[in-house]
């Protein structure tokens, strides 16, 4: 008697309310020989002593002792971050000019959950595994997985659900079993972020904290899954599925207290709960994880993610359209021309052959990828500039998004690169590659700038972006070389006396390449790690073929950061030094001879504004009477690499080879995406 009135009652829409003023009436619950005589019994009973059907393992570390370990490691001590920090770019404290607003407090635990992993070697093994880190650490730090910023807490269940043949009920279960599991990972949180902790760092202060969830990590389905938002929809805000692909459209951020209403409607009853669910925008979700957690706003939390939303999404994307608009022919002799950068991996099969292609590919794709279209004739003769100018704002959006800080400026840059796009983005409609552009991916876009202002970076991220300008911008080269000499027409000296020097030497030491080493003027960085190089070697055997020459092209003007200061392209031909007998006997002891020196090609100094179709420079040969205008100069002089695309034309010339292209071609356009420096030198 008593199943068969709890089923009814559970299962008939019956409302918690009403079962309770049923029970209420004197003799009912006795009459019928009732153990509950209300909804809340009744619940406890189906909660506590129902079976469930099918028990699952999850695998998990105790979330505060992994706080207290990142926070407590030495090696991060002095760039914990624990106050509010307000960054102005002018000495006056413009707001106009602010650069970031960071809210810091000890300490925001971070979730950062991957995708279902194959184990190989345990018999094909499937983890679900979830990693926390700590806000307090720099991201700088944190991106590094070699800093051990990030901790394994859980491995979460794997389980199919097989046994749920209801699509829809399986989904659900699915939903309620990742909730339940993360809900108790994370259960200490819900006392201890109210409450605090005594926390020592590794310097051994000790502070009183307040571990709190602030942001989760992962590709759109887990977004949809930790925030119960249905597909095609933005996790983050209200839009409508069909306007996602609108860079106008209007949206409102999910409200949480409405959503909060919903969940608590569980105890009214199934129908009713699901019916509140519904009119919020979530699916009916059994007490999600972040439901209790204190000053946790799930939608707020979910961060810009580079890899799934932009490289693996939209550049995933962009890549295919490309493909059907240019032919995946054409896009792979282009790529299989271009010549060689210490930046840039060449694929000598092309691109649009690759199978499941990982970020740090598209990351190299993306550095040429506009370079190698800009030729593209399109059917029917419609205007490539489109095309190109989708392209470029896209591949800006990219570049700006990856900034380790940002100033209000910046931000409005981000927001004009996307706008580009948007404006362009039809040109793919109407070559019949697109119906609409309806991708929450392209959506989450739009909510970049307002994240990046929220989640913005510590200060500490301000030295380490100076520490790595100064890298750049340091002569340290593999050739003992340890200080750079001021800029002086030492090669004018010698045109007015290479008529009377007689060289007292027949040979000279020759280098085949500089480097420029991760290490800044105090010793700092790692001394492994080549951050760019120049490459000047002539044709060389190699058992039985031969190696070809490599001539790289470097960017003259080392005391120069504007292209109206002269700022020159030339290709290095040979890089070498004066044997130190000879010196003395060529110079007086007045004049301060450079160690080393590099024999340079010149290009035509750039034009006054970039291309406006797509916005990159374009460079030809510097010629006298039709030879090439040449120099000898300090090799301090040279900055850094720069990678020239060739002005490939509608046709690549069969005799045009990769190790040859920068001889045989006349123009070219000069890559400004070859990493994060150059991209702000010449943008």
């Amino acid at each position: 008697m008593e199943w068969e009135v709890a089923r009814w009652a559970k299962l008939r829409g019956l409302s918690s309310t009403e079962l309770s003023d049923l029970l209420a009436i004197e003799g009912v619950s006795e009459r019928l020989s009732l153990s509950f005589k209300n909804a809340n019994e009744l619940n406890a009973i189906v909660d506590h002593g129902l079976p469930t059907g099918q028990a699952f393992d999850i695998y998990h570390r105790d979330v505060i002792e992994c706080v207290k370990s990142l926070y407590g490691d030495p090696d991060f001590a002095k760039y914990l971050a624990f106050a509010p920090e307000r960054h102005y770019s002018d000495k006056d404290e413009n707001s106009k000019n602010l650069t970031s607003t960071v809210q810091a407090a000890p300490s925001f635990p971070s979730l950062s959950q991957s995708d279902k992993t194959q184990v190989t070697l345990f018999r094909n093994k499937s983890v679900y595994p979830v990693y926390l880190t700590i806000g307090n650490i720099p991201k700088e730090i944190r991106r590094k997985p070699s800093r051990g910023a990030h901790i394994l807490l859980a491995y979460l269940p794997c389980t199919r659900l097989q046994h749920i043949t209801n699509k829809a009920s399986h989904h659900r279960t699915l939903a309620n079993l990742y909730h339940a599991c993360l809900g108790r990972v994370l259960a200490p949180l819900k006392s201890i972020g109210v409450d605090g902790l005594h926390m020592a760092s590794g310097d051994g202060a000790l502070r009183h904290c307040h571990p709190l969830f602030a942001s989760f990590v992962g590709d759109y389905p887990e977004q949809l899954l930790v925030t119960g938002i249905k597909f095609r929809e933005c996790p983050k805000c209200d839009v409508d599925a069909d306007d996602t692909g609108s860079n106008t459209a209007p949206f409102h951020l999910q409200n949480l207290t409405k959503v909060l209403d919903a969940l608590a409607a569980l105890n009214e009853g199934n129908l009713s709960f699901v019916r509140a669910c519904t009119a919020a925008g979530i699916k009916p979700i059994v007490h999600p994880f972040w439901e209790d957690l204190p000053f946790t706003n799930i939608f707020c939390a979910i961060t810009p993610d580079m890899l799934h939303q932009l490289y693996q999404g939209l550049i995933k994307h962009l890549l295919g359209w490309l493909s059907a608009a240019c032919g995946g022919a054409k896009i792979d002799a282009w790529c299989r021309h271009l010549p060689p950068n210490h930046h840039i991996y060449l694929f000598s099969k092309g691109i649009t052959c690759l199978s499941r292609i990982s970020g740090t590919e598209h990351a190299q794709i993306c550095r040429f990828l506009l370079g190698i279209i800009i030729g593209i004739r399109l059917p029917n003769n419609l205007n490539a500039g489109r095309l190109l100018r989708a392209v470029q704002g896209l591949l800006d959006f990219l570049y700006l998004a990856q900034y380790p800080c940002h100033s209000s400026e910046l931000l409005q840059l981000l927001d004009d690169a996307l706008d580009l796009f948007h404006k362009n983005k039809d040109i793919f409609i109407d070559l019949g590659i697109r119906s609409n552009f309806n991708l929450p991916k392209l959506h989450a876009t739009r909510h970049y700038s307002a994240m990046i202002m929220m989640f913005d970076e510590f200060v500490q991220m301000m030295w380490w972006l100076e520490h790595k300008e100064k890298i750049m911008r340091h002569d340290k080269y593999t050739m003992p070389y340890h200080s750079r000499p001021p800029r002086y027409d030492f090669f004018q000296t010698l045109d007015v006396l290479a008529q009377d020097v007689h060289f007292p030497f027949r040979t000279l030491p020759v280098f085949h390449r500089v480097k420029w080493l991760s290490v800044d003027a105090r010793g700092h960085g790692d001394a492994t790690a080549t951050l760019d190089s120049v490459h000047a070697r002539p044709q060389q055997s190699s058992g039985s073929s031969l190696r070809p020459r490599r001539s790289d092209t470097a960017l003259d003007g080392v005391t120069h950061n504007h292209l109206n200061l002269g700022v020159r392209v030339g290709q290095v031909r040979v890089i070498f030094s004066l044997p130190s007998k000879s010196v003395p006997l060529l110079f007086p002891p007045t004049v301060k001879v450079p160690t080393h020196f590099a024999y340079i090609e010149w290009f035509e100094p750039f034009t006054s504004a970039p291309n406006q179709h797509h916005g990159l420079y374009k460079l030809s040969r510097s010629l006298r009477g039709g030879e090439k205008v040449a120099s000898i100069m300090p090799l301090a002089n040279i900055v850094r690499s720069v990678h020239l695309m060739p002005n490939f034309g509608a046709v690549v010339p069969r005799e045009w080879m990769s190790d040859t292209v920068l001889d045989n071609c006349n123009t070219f356009w000069l890559n400004s995406y070859i990493d994060r420096y150059t991209f702000s030198l010449f943008k």
